[in-house]
């Protein structure tokens, strides 16, 4: 590999790393000179060795200007980046100068990069002097960082990738890993082909895709993961398996095991048996690893829920060595960065602590800063009560998108829109965030932004800019520094390059070293440019005696007597209870090929062919019960507001519970800002959000009418329900109305805003359908499909006629004999769909998974689909028995 990161070749490839999820994974990029690029998986990188997943995959396709802000932007009105940041920073001085300094706050993202989240921090904490600096990782891992904290000291990973695959027993815990770290799965699954004692437990109130591939799926009460893991400690115990010679570097064992035994594993609503088959399973396996993730740390109780975990590998020693250990998978590509450098609100700098005198006295000093926070700043949640009720006057918040993605969404995009004012750094200016801004300031993103990022297992890559930024767009760091020496600190945030930014990060984690904490990098402190840019993955410490490995195999710990500590836990329920008037518990969580709230994968035409609109998956009983039919659309109310969802009927949730994403915005959906009805209940210690427990009610919307449309350009239609999608050639869009229009052909035209366009229009008013195809010079622009029910077409085909001649084919909503429906999209990598699967199942009798990859491709890149590959196998097979 060349110096600045290249690996040959005409044009040339780049080494890059993943935007998306935690794993890290490495690309390989290679930028076509016309402002595009392909992707490929890195073989040498040591998170992926060249895996990639859909959305991985994918990121070639998400790189359109389409939609980008490329100027700065006052109140709406273009300006200059001087005009711009001029602004920000006299609007932030003044109002620390007549308010105090915690009257502003930094909203950050773990999508950021170290370098730009070091600057913020250090901004933050160190020259304005306030704390309130957090992250949108608060939602994402910030329970994980305080059981961390309790049990060892320091918010340490214990483990490696490789641990998960060096194990007999692998144990998710509210991890959908197979659809939320595709890349991590698949390496689980190459290592249990070759393992034949390896196993996998699920444990997850939801049948998942994770479940699918389990030996065991334990479908435990939601929120009752303390009760599980207390009632393993307590077998633990009986059993005797406790290792006496760990335990000698652990306290807090006796009150640990009292509280344990106090508490019922009945909670969980497992059977006897199912209860015995875990604890033999993980008692009688000595290499076992717990990952847990979204389900363990969104709660009001997350961190107990953390620390019982913890605590049984605590008392078996099943810790620091390979194989085995409590392993916390994060959700962002640098929430770990963010943790290092100190982007959490209670957080220093390096794993330092703000409330340690000597801690903050040697950052300062350091930085040579006239001013250092001396207490914790305002986390996410209370953040944004503050801004509501006047408290914080001027707010920055950057590379994310809180109206949409933080519980009460709807309260904190009206304290935004309140505040006296608000920056947003982003790359789009119209995101649900963006519109709310009276400075907007156009940032860079993957494949323009420069610097690193830290995964799950602490390994720190490179993240290359090999397109140049476009426009007037800036990197983020650069956009603070502008800021900050316009607030009169020119010297302490004069960087030339992210290089110089990283060099003084390293180097101020000598100071964590000398300390005795974890975190020190300061064998990198003085890295050359050319070093830098060549920078291969290391994983973290890195220091002159030791790179990279696992911690706490020698019961050595961060805490001042160097012991861990297993905590005291006892199972609590959701803090607000079901009522006859909201009875149902609301779970959210992701989907496959969507990520956050689809910025970037909602460019991508391919990654919406899989799931196109937002959706509630219901248990039939709770559908029979309250009247509603498969695929009908639903009111989802809590005492918040409600949202409007597409109603999937199916029992991968239990009586009782209700499961949607919480991916879709006011961009792509006219009510699918699923946050509006989650509460914002925290827990006390991590300031986490519950994000899994929000007590709702589920109702027919009842609409007059149903449809679905495809067109050339987008749109955004006036009806009670819409859902768009990029799609290939245009778009695809849900709709339904309340009353029915008079006149369809020039609803539509209204609709396409195609007032001239030639309709070709078949409609049946007794059964209440009409179809309507648009054309101009010959060719489909647009088509709408409309009925009392849903609208059954086939929609992958009615996106492909786009631009077409044969406007009265394109009313019949499915491709003719000459032209093979491939189906609903089951492999967004390859573009495989549903029809194409069956008959390769059935014209060649093909009998497993891998077949059906020899046979079309399906679930041979990424393998997130596979579990849908095994389940429409099944399927088949049942049908053949019963026949």
């Amino acid at each position: 590999m060349a110096m600045d990161g290249s690996i040959g070749g005409t044009p040339p490839s780049f080494r890059t790393t993943c935007p998306y999820c935690g794993v890290g994974c490495g690309v390989v990029v290679t930028p076509d000179g016309a402002g595009g690029m392909q992707v490929q998986g890195d073989p040498d990188h040591p998170a992926n060795y060249g895996r990639l997943c859909s959305k991985g995959s994918a990121l070639g396709e998400t790189l359109s200007l389409f939609g980008r802000s490329l100027t700065p932007e006052i109140g709406g009105v273009r300006a200059s980046w001087d005009e711009a940041t001029t602004l920000v920073a006299q609007r932030f001085a003044d109002t620390i100068a007549e308010h105090g300094p915690d009257s502003v706050a930094f909203y950050v993202s773990g999508q950021l990069l170290t370098e730009d989240y070091y600057i913020a921090n250090k901004l933050m904490k160190g020259y304005i002097g306030s704390g309130n600096i957090d992250t949108n990782s608060r939602l994402c891992m910030a329970s994980s960082v305080a059981g961390h904290k309790r049990a060892f000291g320091t918010d340490t990973v214990p483990g490696q990738y490789e641990d998960l695959e060096d194990c007999d027993l692998l144990v998710l815990v509210g991890s959908n890993l197979a659809w939320c770290h595709p890349v991590l799965y698949q390496r689980v699954l190459a290592a249990r082909a070759k393992n034949p004692n390896f196993r996998l437990i699920n444990i997850d109130p939801r049948r998942t895709a994770s479940s699918d591939m389990a030996d065991l799926h334990l479908s435990i009460a939601p929120g009752s993961d303390v009760a599980l893991f207390n009632g393993l400690l307590t077998e633990i115990v009986k059993r005797d398996a406790l290792d006496a010679d760990y335990l000698q570097h652990v306290n807090g064992f006796d009150d640990a095991i009292t509280a344990a035994a106090q508490d019922d594993p009945a909670k969980t609503a497992l059977t006897p048996d199912q209860l015995t088959a875990f604890y033999d399973m993980w008692i009688g396996t000595e290499k076992v690893v717990t990952v847990y993730s979204q389900g363990v740390n969104q709660s009001t109780s997350g961190v107990d829920k953390v620390n019982s975990i913890i605590n049984c590998h605590l008392a078996t020693g099943r810790m620091g060595r390979p194989g085995l250990g409590p392993f916390s998978v994060t959700g962002q590509p640098n929430a770990m960065g963010g943790r290092e450098v100190g982007g959490l609100a209670n957080m220093l700098a390096c794993h330092l602590d703000i409330e340690n005198p000597a801690h903050r006295e040697a950052v300062q000093e350091f930085w040579d800063s006239p001013t250092m926070c001396d207490h914790q700043g305002l986390k996410a949640i209370d953040m944004f009560k503050a801004v509501a009720d006047g408290r914080i006057k001027a707010l920055w918040i950057m590379c994310t998108n809180p109206a949409v993605s933080l519980p009460e969404a709807d309260a904190v995009a009206d304290a935004i829109a309140n505040c006296p004012f608000t920056v947003v750094s982003d790359m789009f200016a119209d995101t649900d965030t963006a519109k709310l801004a009276d400075v907007f300031l156009p940032a860079t993103g993957w494949g323009e932004k420069d610097g690193t990022v830290t995964n799950s297992e602490r390994r720190i890559s490179r993240q290359r800019g090999v397109l140049p930024p476009p426009g007037g767009a800036k990197h983020d760091w650069d956009i603070m520094c502008l800021v900050a020496q316009k607030m009169g600190w020119e010297k302490d945030f004069d960087f030339a390059s992210p290089a110089a930014v990283f060099r003084e990060y390293a180097q101020l984690s000598a100071i964590s070293g000398a300390f005795g904490r974890d975190f020190d990098i300061s064998a990198m402190s003085y890295i050359s440019d050319a070093g830098y840019d060549a920078l291969e993955p290391v994983t973290w410490p890195v220091t002159e005696d030791r790179v990279g490995g696992r911690f706490f195999e020698d019961g050595h710990f961060f805490t001042p007597d160097h012991k861990a500590k297993m905590i005291a836990v006892m199972s609590k329920a959701p803090k607000t209870p079901v009522s006859a008037q909201y009875p149902l518990r609301l779970n959210t969580g992701r989907v496959r090929d969507h990520w956050h709230t689809m910025t970037r994968t909602a460019m991508s035409a391919r990654l919406s062919q899989h799931i196109a609109e937002p959706f509630l998956e219901m248990h039939p009983k709770d559908a029979q019960l309250r009247g509603l039919t498969p695929a009908s659309l639903v009111r989802v109310k809590s005492g918040l507001g409600e949202c409007i969802l597409r109603l999937v009927i199916t029992d991968r949730v239990g009586e009782g519970s209700v499961f949607a994403p919480m991916h879709w915005t006011g961009q792509y959906a006219s009510a699918g800002r699923v946050d509006v009805i989650v509460e914002a209940n925290t827990d006390p210690i991590s300031g986490q959000p519950e994000s899994k427990a929000s007590p709702v009610e589920v109702l027919d919307l009842s609409p007059a009418w149903y449809g679905f449309a495809v067109s050339a350009e987008d749109i955004t239609p006036e009806t009670a329900y819409w859902a768009k999608a990029r799609a290939n050639g245009g778009w695809r869009v849900e709709l339904a109305g309340l009353s029915l229009p008079s006149d369809w052909e020039a609803y539509a035209k209204a609709l396409f805003g195609v007032s001239d366009a030639d309709a070709i229009t078949v409609s049946d008013p007794a059964r209440g359908i009409a179809r309507v195809a648009l054309m101009k010079e010959g060719r489909v622009i647009a088509a709408l499909f409309t009925g009392p029910e849903p609208v059954i077409a086939s929609r992958n085909h009615l996106v492909t006629t786009i631009g077409t001649e044969n406007g009265g084919a394109v009313l019949a909503a499915r491709p003719g004999e000459d032209q093979p429906d491939q189906g609903a999209i089951i492999c967004a990598c390859f573009d495989v769909g549903v029809n194409v699967i069956i008959d390769a199942i059935e014209s060649k009798g093909l009998a497993d998974v891998e077949a059906i990859g020899d046979a079309c491709k399906a679930g041979t890149n990424c393998g997130s689909c596979r579990p849908e590959l095994r389940t429409i196998l099944d399927s088949l097979r049942q049908q053949e028995a019963a026949q």
